[in-house]
């Protein structure tokens, strides 16, 4: 059975398309779900996804200017003016040591110093971060 040259092109766009996320979920598939999730758990304290608490909201975070949310008023200085973008790099570094990556930072968390711990958890916040289900449509 032939799908044809309009077939090939859908499937192809589509493949394209999706190949971030299927990294994604091969990045956060890779570690413990479990172990994952209670990670994130310390960052639900301030934290959600979908709504902005004591800290932002972490839907759309990977890809995002840092202090760029116009709903949370309450970003530090530091942030403000440090012209970060997050992507998994800049997030796992600044998780790692918080107050040495950005000094001057409001948030009140020492970092995560197991590497492995982070990439999952950054995997995780990329993942989630951008699932419709969780977040709405963008």
């Amino acid at each position: 059975m032939s799908i044809g040259i309009r077939g090939f092109a859908f499937s192809l766009a589509a493949a394209i398309l999706l190949a971030p996320f299927t990294a994604l979920t091969a990045a956060a598939a890779k570690g413990d779900p479990v172990s994952v999730k209670l990670t994130y758990t310390e960052c639900e304290g301030c934290h959600t996804f979908r709504e902005n608490k004591v800290g932002p909201k972490h839907c759309g975070v990977v890809g995002r200017k840092a202090a760029s949310l116009t709903d949370y008023p309450s970003y530090f200085e530091a942030l403000r003016s440090s012209g970060l973008a997050w992507d998994v790099k800049t997030l796992d570094e600044f998780l790692a040591e918080p107050y040495s990556y950005l000094p001057g930072t409001a948030m009140g968390y020492v970092g995560i110093s197991d590497k492995e711990s982070r990439v999952d958890l950054t995997a995780y916040m990329a993942l989630m971060g951008s699932d419709p289900n969780i977040c709405g449509v963008k």
